[in-house]
């Protein structure tokens, strides 16, 4: 069993998509990170940057009882390492996994959030602000449209490469991006969006 600790934002959604890929059992833990759940210190010992996700793994492979994991790029990779699943085993094929999963965290995610906070959030409009933000990500959409020029998925086979970058792809729009722009990618939003386990994540 694992107890997932969730709101759904892009983050979170990348840990639900991989616990209903799998069929994982889980537990939904509810942090309103709008209310200020997340600076809670029941949540800060398992999260300590106080962040969403975390996970709680009640059976880790090593068997030492339960164990907290944060940041979503750490669980991801715990998950597939306890499963076997969704991390190409051949060696040149994780890696690919791996890197695309690492180009999420490090660029997508990072970008594609600056761009909605100053597109939706910020107190008043920061025009420089907002065109760095929505250029820096439709590079990143152009990048990842490339990668997918001559294949199904991110590295080739569904993988949490695909899982991480999917839940920032879904919410292009508030991030200034039509996906008209970006024909493969568009092709791989529309199949991962009809997978069953996605309309459960979501």
């Amino acid at each position: 069993m694992i107890d997932l600790y969730f709101w759904p934002t892009p983050n979170g959604h990348k840990i639900s998509l991989f616990l209903e890929e799998g069929n994982l059992s889980y537990t939904f833990v509810p942090i309103d990170i709008e209310r200020g759940d997340q600076f809670e210190a029941r949540f800060l010992a398992i999260s300590p940057n106080n962040r969403i996700p975390a996970i709680v793994d009640h059976d880790p492979p090593w068997g030492d009882g339960p164990v907290p994991v944060f940041e979503s790029g750490a669980i991801l990779l715990h998950l597939a390492e306890k499963t076997g699943r969704f991390l190409p085993s051949v060696p040149a094929r994780r890696l690919e996994a791996l890197q695309w999963t690492f180009w999420q965290i490090g660029g997508l995610g990072p970008m594609a959030g600056q761009a909605h906070h100053f597109r939706h959030y910020a107190a008043e409009p920061i025009p420089y602000a907002i065109d760095r933000y929505t250029r820096e990500v439709s590079r990143l959409y152009g990048v990842l449209d490339h990668r997918l020029a001559d294949r199904e998925y991110i590295a080739d086979e569904y993988s949490i490469a695909d899982m991480a970058s999917y839940p920032w792809i879904y919410r292009h729009a508030k991030q200034g991006q039509e996906l008209g722009r970006f024909p493969n990618l568009a092709r791989w939003y529309a199949a991962i969006g009809q997978r069953p386990s996605t309309f459960r994540a979501y």
